[in-house]
């Protein structure tokens, strides 16, 4: 596992937010983004665990974290344009994107009846990260 890959994917996004918050809420845009990308990575690899997963906790860890990268992407294409429809669009695909890369990871961990309750927590996870991308502004 590799967490150096994950922490600058999770550096990257903090700082487009923290570009596109307004001024008086940028340092608490920067801190909120990156605590929400590692703890809820640790929740959603804790959930899986207790679940019956077999997997390493950093492992899981990373690949949720790489699984983010659609996410940095519409942060970035969302900077460039600031249209309402055009974030629409851009975050929603990335939700998918994200979120369907992580799934097959994660209803590989735990067995067929329990997969949903190890994929549910996944899909809050990025639709939190991409609602913070869809809603940040200046």
């Amino acid at each position: 596992w590799d967490l150096w890959g994950p922490l600058l994917l999770c550096m990257i996004l903090s700082c487009v937010l923290y570009f596109n918050a307004p001024s008086s809420q940028s340092s608490w845009v920067f801190a909120a983004s990156f605590v929400v990308v590692w703890v809820g990575a640790a929740v959603v690899t804790l959930n899986a665990q207790l679940l019956g997963g077999k997997v390493s906790f950093f492992q899981s860890v990373c690949v949720l974290g790489y699984c983010c990268f659609p996410i940095v992407l519409a942060s970035i294409l969302c900077l460039i344009s600031g249209n309402a429809v055009w974030r629409a669009i851009v975050v929603s695909g990335s939700f998918v994107w994200a979120t369907r890369a992580s799934v097959v990871f994660m209803s590989q961990l735990v067995n067929p009846e329990r997969r949903l309750l190890a994929v549910y927590p996944t899909l809050l996870f990025y639709a939190m990260l991409c609602w913070m991308v869809f809603t940040i502004e200046g």
